[in-house]
């Protein structure tokens, strides 16, 4: 192989991963939406939407894209009680175990602190089975903006990521509601520069040319609407993926211990393939064996 071809794929799949790691994040936050009354409100707007939508379940979902970075929102009413989506999520403890059910999160592990950890080390790679260290690292801090009995803010922040990509953001902000379920905003976005801009639209050009995502939008040819594609429709992707990923992993929590890897991995699963046009990359033996290795090698390395 020659060393432009090599140069030429490993670009590609540096986006692929630059894709794959649009997590959720503040970078194009609106000022003021936050706090318990802002995100109740957002409920109540979105009422109509989140009773009646294309996913057939209370969510929305929405994207924008800047000159310079890509943001993108879940909005859902999750069927798990306030008070266990906040133990679960305010410290940084159980986000290896949502993180991991995505195809191309290959390891993750806490960091700092002598058993309060204040970060994660979050290993992304491509869509198959990879090791470690052919994967690139991204360093989260991890911050819990508000806990309180109506209302948890928590965000994790990563300045760096490849192809000079940054400001990787993850924010998750849940309220609660009537009947022991939970409002959840989870937001997600990263910056770009040149480099980064130019390795995605290789990326979208080829490995993911076709894919889009899920907001419906006028057809510049006319005639009907077409759904987004391009870095709007990669991050919308993602969005999905990380929202099923929390819900997957509430629901695991039912189960004995020694049950909720496997509940959670077949649940994602299942989650993501009543979207395929969207979602489907592999098939379910390749996904929960590579996933079920994954595990492994994350235990032993504990």
């Amino acid at each position: 192989m020659t060393q432009a071809r090599k140069k030429s794929l490993s670009r590609q799949a540096a986006a692929g991963l630059i894709a794959a790691t649009a997590l959720a994040g503040s970078a194009m936050a609106t000022p003021g939406d936050s706090g318990a009354a802002a995100l109740q409100a957002k409920y109540t707007a979105l009422a109509p939407q989140l009773a009646r939508n294309e996913f057939q379940r209370p969510l929305v979902i929405e994207s924008s894209e800047a000159s310079n970075a890509v943001n993108g929102n879940a909005y859902a009413v999750i069927n798990y009680p306030f008070s266990a989506v906040t133990t679960a999520f305010k410290s940084p403890d159980n986000w290896c175990d949502v993180l991991m059910l995505h195809l191309n999160t290959k390891f993750c592990r806490t960091t700092g602190g002598n058993g309060s950890p204040t970060g994660l080390e979050v290993s992304i790679g491509k869509k198959g089975p990879q090791e470690v260290k052919d994967a690139y690292t991204l360093a989260f801090d991890f911050k819990l903006d508000s806990a309180t009995p109506d209302y948890m803010a928590a965000q994790l922040n990563a300045d760096k990521g490849p192809l000079g990509t940054n400001n990787y953001r993850i924010n998750l902000r849940v309220v609660p509601l009537a009947a022991g379920k939970t409002f959840m905003h989870l937001q997600y976005s990263y910056g770009y520069g040149m480099a980064g801009r130019m390795a995605m639209q290789g990326y979208l050009a080829t490995v993911g040319s076709g894919k889009t995502g899920f907001t419906l939008v006028n057809n510049p040819a006319g005639g009907e609407k077409t759904y987004v594609d391009g870095m709007r429709g990669a991050v919308e992707r993602n969005t999905m993926r990380y929202y099923l990923a929390i819900d997957a992993y509430m629901a695991s929590l039912a189960a004995p211990p020694a049950d909720q890897l496997e509940k959670r991995l077949q649940q994602w699963f299942d989650a993501t393939e009543r979207y395929p046009r969207q979602l489907h990359e592999v098939e379910r033996t390749a996904y929960l064996t590579m996933k079920r290795n994954e595990h492994r090698r994350q235990q032993a390395a504990e």
